[in-house]
């Protein structure tokens, strides 16, 4: 983006995008088994992004502590996520991956891969 006074006063490297009928991915790679976790939504919001904790809390063993990869989408810390995680105390972990680090997400790759594979017919 180019520099804006007031605004941003260099070359910013982060551009605002207008999505047009995409749907939102929300999946985790369970390192254990292997098996993919997700869901199909119409949108990323923190609502969703609740629902998906909410389905992995009923998955997996209630005496299990779910960590989990995050970047910093605004679902994923806004104050809805924040008092759902107060209502399931230790249940979950979240480690979250530095700004323009998604490579060191493993979901990452996966959502790649089917990019590629299922969308661009690519290998």
């Amino acid at each position: 983006m180019p520099p804006v006074p007031g605004k941003h006063p260099t070359l910013s490297r982060d551009s605002e995008y207008v999505r047009h009928r995409t749907l939102s991915l929300l999946a985790g790679i369970d390192l254990v088994t292997g098996e993919v976790i997700g869901k199909v939504e119409e949108r990323h919001r923190s609502k969703e992004f609740v629902e998906f904790l909410k389905d992995l809390d009923e998955y997996y063993d209630p005496n299990l502590r779910i960590q989990i990869v995050l970047d910093n989408h605004s679902a994923h810390i806004s104050r809805e996520t924040r008092a759902y995680l107060e209502t399931v105390p230790n249940r979950f972990e979240f480690v979250f991956t530095p700004k323009h680090g998604s490579w060191l997400n493993i979901i990452e790759s996966f959502f790649a891969k089917m990019s590629k594979s299922f969308l661009r017919h690519q290998g």
